[in-house]
């Protein structure tokens, strides 16, 4: 009888509970395709009593996590979350026991993987970590075995569910960010305090994993711009729309001479680009290679579903014997790439100023531009609610993002403006 591979789970939650019932549910079809059985042997969680919707009654119960290290098993499945704590300290003594590893936890993995890999290497055992990037979609298998022959310019796209919810909603119901934000809340797309999402961290998480992936260079996460929606209004939205765009937070990193440039900022993005069809929590990630070409991955970001489908993926690999470096080569084959200078980027800008409704103030702005080199594409006035205040939008033509900060800098103070100037790039 073929030997089962013996997995202990780490976390209980959403996910973790999720990936028992697609082992349970698809049992039989998983040891046909894994060429043997895959069996929990051992679980770990805060709370032993809780009710989790699956029956852990026949797991040995460790209240340790990192215990799950030392137990009878072949590989441990951590879903606990955090860049440190229990799950660093878990991921280290199972690598150090020389057992594979798997993962969804992309913060660990962005201030962490190249430490993680290291291990996994010497101690020559699998980490996956194919859940850690837009769910269930096999983003990270596509970048490592599908466009392994080709180098990759670009990799960008839509990484966060619950911003994209957000964005979504506000453009087909014309409600303004900190509503849709609470009934985000409500229905359980946003945590209570939904910081990590919307401001870009979490994006910008999963981008690092992408960018060291597709381009062959070491992890570098503190090199990630990082911008996220807060600022977004329901105006900004209506205003894309009658330019022919949709907003989008999009994660964006390209590879060239100069350099490896990482941002996750507000984009306009063109109503014929697929991004801009991209709505409610779903996720989609484009890689462009040198002989592939454009390559689409769309899907379920998140969820019990789709994120412990690509947990047991990656477990179904090793039950395979399938593993090789996680990062598609050697950590020491990994270069070490400066980062690309964010000044030195050029594209098009959407601009949007409050300002005071009174003579004077589109010149102020104009001039602002003039002297900073940035050429203005169009202009558009409109008054809103708030007496004597009046909504600016400006759309420049392609100018270095340097030149864009210096205009913005040269307005800095201005009795002029109402609150602080919106920039979001445009995506070509």
């Amino acid at each position: 009888m073929t030997t089962a591979l013996r997995v202990a789970l780490a976390g209980l939650g959403t996910v973790g509970g999720g990936v028992i019932r697609v082992l349970e549910t698809n049992r039989e079809l998983i040891a046909r395709r894994a060429g043997r059985p895959i069996e929990i042997v051992a679980v770990s969680a805060r709370d032993r009593t809780k009710d989790r919707g699956v029956d852990v009654s026949g797991y040995e119960w460790l209240d340790d996590t990192t215990a799950l290290a030392r137990c009878d098993a072949d590989v441990v499945v951590e879903l606990v979350g955090g860049a440190d704590g229990p799950a660093l300290a878990l991921a280290r003594a199972t690598l150090g026991a020389g057992k594979g590893f798997v993962t969804a936890n992309k913060a660990m993995l962005a201030h962490h993987g190249a430490e993680l890999a290291e291990m996994a290497e010497a101690a020559r055992v699998p980490l996956k970590f194919e859940a850690a990037v837009a769910g269930g979609i096999p983003v990270i298998k596509g970048l490592r075995e599908g466009m392994a022959a080709n180098a990759v310019s670009r990799v960008y796209g839509i990484l966060n569910g619950t911003c994209n919810f957000i964005l979504s909603k506000m453009e087909s119901e014309g409600r303004d960010f900190g509503d849709v934000l609470a009934e985000a809340q409500a229905l359980g797309f946003a945590e209570s305090d939904p910081s990590f999402d919307i401001d870009g961290v979490d994006a910008a998480h999963k981008l690092s994993i992408l960018s060291t992936i597709a381009f062959g260079t070491r992890p570098a996460f503190a090199d990630v711009a990082i911008g996220g929606i807060r600022n977004v209004t329901a105006a900004d939205v209506a205003e894309a729309e009658a330019l022919g765009y949709r907003v989008r937070l999009v994660g964006m990193a390209q590879a060239d001479a100069s350099g490896v440039f990482q941002r996750v900022h507000a984009h306009l993005v063109p109503h014929a680009h697929p991004l801009a069809h991209v709505t409610g929590s779903t996720n989609a990630v484009v890689a462009e290679g040198n002989f592939v070409g454009r390559l689409l991955f769309q899907g379920a970001g998140a969820g019990d579903g789709p994120t412990a489908s690509a947990v047991v993926a990656d477990l179904i690999d090793i039950a395979r014997g399938e593993a090789g470096p996680p990062y598609a080569m050697p950590v020491a084959a990994l270069a070490e790439v400066a980062p690309a200078a964010a000044g030195a980027q050029r594209g098009r800008a959407y601009l949007r100023f409050a300002v005071a409704d009174r003579v004077g103030v589109l010149a102020e702005i104009a001039a602002a531009m003039r002297d900073a080199g940035v050429s203005i594409e169009s202009l558009i006035q409109r008054a809103v609610p708030v007496e004597g205040t009046a909504l600016v939008v400006i759309v420049t033509h392609e100018a270095p993002d340097a030149h864009i900060e210096a205009a913005l800098e040269r307005l800095r103070g201005s009795q002029s403006l109402a609150g602080e100037p919106l920039w979001m790039h445009i995506l070509d």
